[in-house]
């Protein structure tokens, strides 16, 4: 059963979603989507309602759940990138000998995703783009685990349109632009195994993929991929950790709501599904990022209701989450009343 907990709104002055969120020079920062409205706001499948075009970095002084808010201001434009299109989504950012590194996905003028990287001086920013895409990049909603070796993995992936059901083993096999919805004829469906996320060792430089992406897979007990119509399958929004030596993927299941886990021991998988982190939130989108802070572990997330339930304007919040002896995870409920 799905427990109620304390929720916190970081951010209320603006909309903002998709938090990436980590622990730098002893601060958390946050880096979200930016959500906008105008007169395009149109819901469908394709995710054509989300209109960002600028990343802003948000910091936490002291404890995610009292301590201020600080908004850094505009890290990064699209009208910044030389090749750009449309739909800044979901970014991240790491750190590697002293720089920072944001990785981000966003439509080229022939309006499909590629990654880009923009690199800063500290983690607030401003962000300084590459001129060009990552070679071979595609998709969205990447998240970048720092390993304890030094190694950096980005997780990758996203459907409908996200546009990953255009791709098979890492080649596209159709225009990416088109067919994203559920009826696209590239999805799984029934119980055809799920179309996984992807992961990739970066390259040494930070700046491109340092080997071909592999599919993420998220199985069963008895070792089965996950199936299409099953509600708990991947759909978007990876976020990865490391507790107690195991590895924790976390995604959203996208059209079923819902926040879930599967663990697993070594950064590819494969990862075995345990449960529900967050039930359905007021607005279409899950999507979250997980850290720990003086020894406790927070989920940050966001939801519409400050919008009226809103889809395509979000607001971000945080509530502590908890852990069972056993390494699995209590469920929160997701609306608050």
């Amino acid at each position: 059963m799905a427990k109620k907990v304390v929720k916190r709104y970081l951010f209320p002055e603006d909309y903002m979603a998709d938090p990436s969120v980590h622990v730098f020079n002893g601060k958390i920062y946050i880096y979200p989507s930016h959500d906008w409205e105008d007169d395009s706001n149109v819901e469908d499948d394709s995710g054509d309602q989300y209109i960002m075009k600028d990343y802003h970095v948000l910091s936490i002084d002291g404890d995610p759940m009292t301590g201020k808010v600080t908004d850094h201001g505009c890290v990064l434009r699209k009208e910044d990138i030389a090749w750009h299109g449309r739909q800044l989504w979901d970014c991240d950012v790491q750190e590697k000998d002293g720089k920072y590194y944001m990785f981000f996905p966003m439509k080229d003028k022939n309006d499909v995703f590629r990654h880009g990287v923009a690199i800063a001086d500290n983690p607030a920013g401003p962000f300084i783009p590459q001129e060009e895409p990552v070679h071979g990049s595609y998709s969205i909603d990447m998240a970048i685990l720092k390993d304890n070796d030094g190694e950096y993995y980005m997780y990758f992936g996203g459907l409908w349109g996200g546009q990953l059901q255009s791709y098979r083993d890492n080649v596209g096999i159709e225009d990416p632009a088109k067919n994203n919805t559920p009826d696209s004829p590239n999805l799984p469906h029934g119980s055809q195994p799920s179309l996984p996320s992807r992961v990739v060792k970066l390259s040494k430089d930070m700046l491109q993929f340092g080997e071909e992406p592999k599919p993420v897979q998220v199985i069963d007990e008895e070792g089965k991929p996950l199936a299409a119509d099953d509600p708990h399958r991947f759909f978007e929004a990876s976020w990865t950790f490391k507790k107690d030596g195991k590895y924790y993927f976390t995604y959203s299941t996208g059209d079923s709501h819902l926040l879930c886990y599967a663990i697993g021991d070594n950064p590819y998988g494969p990862f075995t599904y345990k449960g529900v982190i967050l039930t359905p939130v007021v607005g279409w989108t899950t999507h979250h990022a997980i850290i720990e802070w003086e020894g406790k572990w927070y989920l940050f997330h966001h939801d519409s209701v400050p919008s009226g339930g809103k889809s395509w304007l979000r607001s971000l919040k945080v509530c502590e989450l908890t852990f069972n002896p056993d390494g699995t995870i209590e469920t929160i409920e997701g609306i608050d009343e």
